[in-house]
């Protein structure tokens, strides 16, 4: 071997496995699948919420109506309070008219017992227009508890869809967790260790001797 001749150039190390595993890994089809996973975990999240905000306005319908619907059944009871009363003196307008009745002489009917008669059927009107109103406002009271259950049918239904699409947005999350352990637990394990050290560099030549004398020698 000349003296003069530089010693080969050492070839570049060979990157270690942990780099190349860890681009391929970075650059490959293993992150875009995660990615994906992520991504569709992320629409059943954005699904739900959307879900969950309109049970939510379903929930504010159905209170207002129940509200509304005990507002007209305690004004339909309001407008029954009365009814007794009524029928109290019309009781008592009849004990008066068979009293007067008993006490004549002649078949003639008085005008106070015309009045009489005339006052009951008034009452007798009053009580038949409040059962009336009553069973008025009750019908809408009804309708308005008839929505509110329909109401509370769909919200029902919502969460079931709710429950379903957090599901599976639970389901892609796992799947993208468990694929990030696994890809991350292979990279370190897939080369057999790292790259040797590099060789240690030649000694320094001594005093007084030229580069390449022992070769000559």
């Amino acid at each position: 071997m000349r003296g003069d001749q530089a010693p080969p150039p050492d070839s570049p190390s060979t990157p270690s496995t942990h780099l190349t595993g860890t681009t391929h890994w970075l650059s490959g089809e293993g992150f875009a699948d995660i990615t994906k996973l992520r991504e569709l975990a992320a629409k059943y999240e954005r699904q739900a919420a959307k879900v969950q905000a309109k049970i939510a306005r379903y929930h504010t319908k159905i209170e207002r109506l129940r509200h509304t619907a005990t507002l007209l059944r305690e004004k339909a009871e309001k407008s029954l309070e009365r009814l007794p009363e009524y029928q109290q003196e019309m009781t008592q307008h009849e004990r008066t008219i068979q009293a007067s009745t008993s006490q004549q002489t002649t078949h003639t009917i008085g005008s106070d017992i015309t009045s009489l008669h005339y006052r009951i059927r008034q009452l007798q009107q009053k009580i038949v227009d409040a059962q009336h109103k009553a069973r008025r406002i009750e019908h809408r009271a009804a309708i308005r508890t008839q929505q509110a259950a329909v109401l509370k049918v769909k919200a029902d239904r919502l969460n079931d869809q709710v429950r379903a699409a957090q599901a599976e947005a639970q389901n892609y999350r796992k799947r993208a967790d468990r694929l990030q352990l696994a890809s991350e637990g292979d990279v370190p394990h897939s080369g057999g260790g790292a790259a040797p050290p590099p060789p240690p560099p030649p000694p320094p030549p001594e005093s007084g001797e030229t580069p390449g004398e022992h070769d000559q020698l």
